[in-house]
């Protein structure tokens, strides 16, 4: 049980860091707030729903991941490295696939909603 309380410490402590101090997850927890209602508005189905939520979750997941990337990157050298470079465009470009996931699926379920017909 210890171990569960220390991991919940520890991911406070990251989500406090990330909320106060970095840009792109802030952002996304402004559309997380503004995305839990217009998917209830948006969908029909809790299925639909949770699909639209969790798009928008699992780009804030990978935000965090990107992010934990940069800091261990940024500890080991903050000179300039081929391999570190690669290390943090790769996590750049998983956020960007994220975002064109997200993107996807709220563009399906807006087309779906106000053009009557389902995708």
């Amino acid at each position: 049980m210890e171990r569960l309380i220390k991991a919940w410490q520890n991911s406070l402590r990251a989500f406090k860091r990330l909320a106060t101090s970095e840009k792109a997850f802030q952002q996304e927890l402004v559309l997380l707030a503004a995305s839990v209602p217009v998917a209830w508005f948006l969908s029909t189905t809790w299925r639909g729903y949770w699909l639209l939520v969790g798009s928008i979750l699992l780009l804030m997941i990978v935000e965090v991941l990107n992010t934990g990337i940069e800091a261990a990157c940024d500890a080991v050298s903050r000179e300039f490295d081929i391999d570190i470079q690669l290390a943090k465009d790769c996590g750049s470009l998983a956020v960007l696939i994220s975002i064109l996931l997200a993107l996807i699926v709220w563009g399906l379920a807006i087309a779906e909603t106000f053009g009557g017909t389902p995708l």
